[in-house]
């Protein structure tokens, strides 16, 4: 398929493999941001074309995986409820919480609903006057603008039965999270193609400057991904720290400017796991707010002790460092959520390779 097949073409992948081995001196460790890209990278064995110097590990770019706990289970309070029509797209389903996911509480008679596109939501909450439409908005910057326009039209509508939960997680302060930490290893990264088309890529010079720290933004093919990597160790090997572009055939430096226009309208950065790293209603939405419609916000919950999800998802160890992995953690029964989401590390590695195969090196 054109557009497609290209950036899958072997002998683009060989060549590009052949620089990075002429170029790599160093022992450099990178981290991919994008879960997509973590598949891509185990799908297509492209830890093979590197040489043995190059170590990837993988970041917190799986939009299901960063949902914390807590939100799981404010979800799971919401929609146990007679009078909620509870919709979300389908991963989150079976995510466990504390005790139990949203797959049970269905099966338990629970009203909940696996959409496509929050704009459908919109569509059952005129079509049910009587009941409350939730939806369960997650993600990085990519999905939040869809969700804000459906907060939007919502508003647009006078509808007063629809809530979103809200769980959006930015980008640029999970990676200054990892890059300000005692226990960082990262000395470059590979940034999220799809974030960036519509953030841009003007955040992230402040913490290449600020960390010393190469940032390339990648798509999430073979030939995309390896591209990257060469100019994260070009960087590196020549004591460089500058974001670059290596997926200008979607991105530019802006973004997309009614998205982000649409983003600073209906909502504000707030706290979450990392301080200033999410999204909540602006004031003038906050009507929309199902954590505030249904008082569900004090709920607080602690992971479970046998998962090292938030260790992967820092880069510090591999899915197949987790003693629980393939074994009390499979896809069927996930102790968390990078065993369940498409673009889990976890469910990546259980799907293409073993868990002796997955450790972190050294």
């Amino acid at each position: 398929m054109k557009y497609l097949d290209e950036f899958r073409d072997i002998e683009l992948v060989r060549n590009l493999s052949g620089k990075i081995r002429e170029i790599t001196a160093g022992e450099w460790t990178i981290m991919e941001i994008c879960g997509g890209q973590t598949h891509s990278i185990m799908r297509y064995s492209l830890e093979e074309f590197l040489p043995d110097g190059i170590h990837l590990v993988h970041g917190p770019g799986c939009p299901v995986c960063v949902t914390p706990l807590e939100i799981i289970d404010r979800a799971i309070r919401i929609a146990g409820r007679q009078d909620v029509i509870f919709t979300s797209f389908g991963d989150m389903l079976r995510v466990p919480g504390s005790e139990t996911d949203l797959l049970s509480v269905k099966a338990g008679g629970g009203d909940v609903r696996i959409l496509y596109s929050p704009l459908d939501a919109l569509k059952i909450a005129e079509e049910n006057p009587d009941r409350n439409i939730v939806f369960f908005a997650i993600g990085f910057e990519t999905t939040a603008p869809a969700n804000a326009m459906a907060v939007k039209e919502a508003g647009r509508r006078g509808l007063k039965n629809f809530f979103i939960l809200n769980s959006h997680v930015l980008v640029p302060p999970a990676m200054e999270a990892i890059l300000s930490s005692g226990q960082n290893r990262i000395q470059g990264f590979l940034a999220a193609g799809h974030v960036c088309t519509v953030m841009g890529y003007e955040e992230y010079i402040p913490i290449a400057e600020k960390y010393n720290v190469p940032i390339v933004v990648t798509g999430f093919e073979p030939v995309d991904i390896l591209k990257g990597i060469y100019q994260v160790v070009k960087q590196l090997e020549e004591g460089r720290y500058e974001v670059e572009n290596a997926y200008g055939r979607v991105v530019s430096r802006q973004g997309n400017p009614a998205a982000r226009s649409l983003l600073e309208e209906v909502y504000r950065v707030t706290d979450m796991t990392i301080p200033m790293s999410g999204f909540r209603l602006a004031p003038k939405y906050e009507a929309f707010s199902a954590e505030t419609k249904f008082d569900v916000g004090d709920i607080r919950q602690q992971e479970s002790p046998l998962c090292i999800a938030g260790e992967v998802l820092q880069g510090l160890k591999k899915p197949g460092d987790c003693p629980a992995f393939g074994g009390e953690c499979k896809p069927e029964h996930p102790l968390g959520a990078p065993m369940v989401s498409s673009e889990g590390a976890c469910s990546a590695y259980f799907r293409f390779k073993s868990s002796e195969q997955g450790k972190v090196p050294g």
